[in-house]
């Protein structure tokens, strides 16, 4: 894989980017509490995570900002589904979700919700 321009990944001093998401579980109608959720940065042609975590009640998780330190480039939100359905016994099949999207101004906010079945999924970028 080939991250497009600019570089991507956090640049020394570089201002915090805020990276968020809410996912929501279409079938049931609820926030998909526990999904697991990892933000990675593409470096020097290979990815590298920066933060992790689950989503809270609510179906919200947020990279800490220290690890969302991030410039200008490429980056990729995975969202661990097949362990989120497997724990309320459906099945899926998607067991991984990677949204990889660009920050251009990492003064900006980027929240990236995720609408998630166990045969579909969505995105868009949220505000």
């Amino acid at each position: 894989m080939t991250a497009s321009s600019p570089a991507a990944g956090p640049a020394p001093g570089a201002t915090p980017a805020r990276v968020s998401t809410h996912v929501l579980d279409t079938q049931r109608g609820r926030p998909a509490a526990g999904v697991p959720v990892r933000l990675d940065a593409y470096i020097d042609d290979t990815w590298r995570p920066l933060d992790e975590g689950v989503t809270d009640e609510d179906g919200r998780w947020s990279a800490q900002p220290e690890a969302g330190s991030a410039g200008p480039g490429t980056y990729r939100l995975r969202f661990g589904t097949g362990p989120y359905f497997a724990g309320l016994g459906v099945p899926t099949f998607y067991p991984e979700v990677s949204v990889i999207f660009t920050i251009a101004d990492p003064a900006e906010r980027h929240h990236v919700p995720l609408l998630l079945s166990p045969f579909g999924y969505s995105t868009y970028r949220g505000s």
